[in-house]
């Protein structure tokens, strides 16, 4: 069963506009939850304009399913960690002034580093995922730096599907497979929607999580987050 994680950040931009504490982003997180969602995911950046790093803290003892931190492991980022302990740790190499995430990690050469970071987190008692574009190779380096996990970074299917999603999955179903051979779990992110999801799904056994935030916030606004939520699940079932 392919587990939902809702990244909430989104949720953060909203309150953060205002600058005070409306809506509420503990109350989402638990209303989240309720409604159906597997799991909470959050990725606070060092500018903090979305997710705080105050946030994480103040969600750690609420949230009751999986608790997911996305980002660059800087030294800040690090310490972080090493204080909240969630559940999974998902390294993304974004930049500090990029506006959302906008590639995976390049595992070969950056391979002594992400060893060192992976092995630094699992003696956290993190669960470790690498967020990765669906490229064999990159997939193999990764198995070497010890991860219990990839994340596949979506944006490239999600831009394809409605072009011809059998080509646009071809590199994701390749990658999955692969993953597992070398005993990694395989989670994907990144523009996923009510239209694109269920194909993925189908087309990648074993996806034991995908993390929405953007599409999901966005049709909540029409649907309802309750409504929302329980039709994200249905794309999994």
């Amino acid at each position: 069963m392919t587990k939902l994680s809702v990244n909430i950040n989104k949720i953060a931009t909203l309150r953060n506009a205002r600058g005070h504490n409306r809506p509420d982003l503990l109350l989402v997180a638990r209303d989240c939850e309720r409604f159906g969602a597997e799991g909470i995911t959050v990725h606070p950046r060092p500018d903090e304009r979305h997710i705080r790093y105050q946030d994480v803290h103040d969600l750690k003892p609420l949230v009751t399913t999986e608790f997911n931190i996305e980002g660059n492991p800087t030294p800040d980022f690090i310490e972080l960690v090493r204080a909240v302990r969630p559940e999974q740790v998902t390294l993304v190499p974004d930049a500090p002034d990029a506006i959302t995430s906008n590639a995976g990690w390049d595992t070969i050469r950056h391979q002594d580093y992400l060893r060192g970071i992976v092995q630094e987190f699992k003696q956290m008692g993190c669960r470790v995922s690498i967020f990765l574009d669906p490229v064999e190779e990159l997939v193999r380096a990764a198995a070497r730096t010890g991860t219990d996990r990839i994340e596949l970074y979506t944006e490239a299917y999600a831009s394809g599907y409605h072009q011809g999603r059998e080509a646009a999955v071809a590199p994701y179903r390749a990658a999955a497979a692969l993953a597992q051979q070398l005993g990694m779990g395989v989670n994907a992110g990144h523009d996923l929607d009510l239209d694109n999801l269920a194909f993925l799904h189908q087309q990648l056994p074993g996806l034991a999580e995908v993390s929405i935030g953007h599409a999901l916030i966005c049709d909540a606004l029409y649907l309802g987050l309750e409504n929302t939520i329980q039709q994200y699940l249905r794309q999994l079932q």
